[in-house]
């Protein structure tokens, strides 16, 4: 969940390995709020590149990270979100969204059920909207016990990253995708996850702020390992077709049209119960009137977030909503939203740019396949 820099006027928080980011060369930009390594001396290509082939080491520190307890925690969230919540099993991860009245996505997280005799829920979200969030359950759900979490969160991603990540944590290659486990290492315990945000195998580790920059160093001396930014980490999941809050997710954006209706679980299309349950049904019934898309334009130059999208006769028909140049393709990829008569793949668009009309053509998600690690 990471995307281009944004510019802000207030004081930036730092992450606890930001010396290590300075030391290792990383180029600085501001983004939600935090000061985060854009890239490094390599550059965004060879970092993306590298995470495909081998392994990236991101540090994700600015998400938001906290606890949901008490008994019926899990059914209570469920006021806030389409997802199976109660359903998931200690140690399984599930990824939903928090609605709005209109079903509109207020923020998209994964929660994950802890193992134990008493219900807790581990929550992550979004470093723009945790803030948000966080007041949200708390106005919503004042009776259970709600502890955001101070910790560190690494993210190590691509096909070298179960064996390298098992070398150090014994164990963690064998965890499933979107399954979790805690390990106690001496005085540190860690949190793994096997998910991510790069359509690559990978893990989701969080930690001690103070125990990071030694755990971070270790996975470091593999040489197969690179440490990685925000430019190659959004360039990743634009590959993957996978969407962004702020961009390709927003309140006006229900979770059907924006290509999540998987994530929507099957008892709760039946029962609702969640925020915009009408919307959500009306489109899981009769379909969309829109749809997000992947977009190929027939150009070098990429077609950017805000670009109008029109038919061959000129008529407005969707816009771009993340738009780039892919590393792994070697050239311009987007997504966006159409309406649903132009979505399916092969459906031909035109976008402006410089001046110049451009075709833009529809095309499936992902662009770069998935590698989640499914074993039969």
């Amino acid at each position: 969940m990471a995307a281009e820099p944004n510019l802000e006027s207030a004081p930036l928080a730092h992450l606890p390995l930001d010396a290590l980011h300075r030391s290792l060369g990383a180029r600085m930009a501001p983004f939600a709020g935090y000061d985060m390594p854009l890239q490094y001396a390599g550059g965004i290509v060879s970092e993306t590149l590298h995470t495909r082939q081998k392994a990236g080491l991101f540090d994700v520190s600015h998400m938001g990270q906290a606890i949901l307890a008490g008994a019926g925690a899990a059914r209570a969230l469920e006021s806030l979100t389409p997802g199976d919540i109660a359903g998931l099993a200690p140690g399984r991860t599930r990824y939903t969204q928090f609605l709005n009245e209109k079903g509109g996505v207020l923020d998209d997280l994964l929660v994950t059920r802890l193992p134990g005799v008493e219900e807790r829920l581990l929550l992550v979200v979004n470093a723009s909207r945790k803030a948000d969030d966080f007041a949200l359950i708390r106005e919503r759900l004042p009776h259970f016990d709600f502890l955001p979490l101070n910790r560190a969160l690494i993210a190590l991603q691509g096909p070298r990253a179960a064996a390298i990540l098992g070398a150090l944590l014994p164990g963690a290659e064998d965890i499933r995708f979107m399954h979790w486990q805690a390990f106690e290492e001496g005085d540190s315990s860690f949190f793994v996850s096997r998910s991510g945000y790069t359509g690559e195998d990978g893990f989701e580790i969080s930690l001690r702020a103070d125990r990071a920059e030694t755990f971070v160093n270790a996975l470091l001396q593999n040489p197969d390992v690179a440490p990685v930014g925000l430019g190659a980490r959004d360039a990743l999941r634009l590959e993957a077709g996978l969407p962004l809050y702020g961009h390709d997710l927003d309140e006006t954006t229900d979770p059907v049209e924006a290509g999540l209706a998987w994530s929507i679980g099957k008892r709760r299309r039946m029962e609702g119960g969640f925020p915009g349950f009408d919307r959500i049904d009306a489109a899981l019934r009769n379909g969309p009137a829109r749809l997000r898309v992947g977009l190929l334009p027939k150009s070098k130059a990429p077609a950017r977030e805000g670009a109008i999208l029109i038919s061959e006769s000129g008529e407005v028909v969707g816009h771009v909503t993340s738009g780039g140049f892919s590393p792994t393709l070697q050239r311009p990829i987007a997504m966006g939203y159409v309406a649903r008569a132009f979505a399916a793949p092969g459906a031909a668009v035109f976008t402006e740019l410089r001046g110049n009309r451009i075709g833009v053509d529809v095309a499936p998600l992902p662009f770069v396949a998935h590698r989640y690690f499914k074993p039969n």
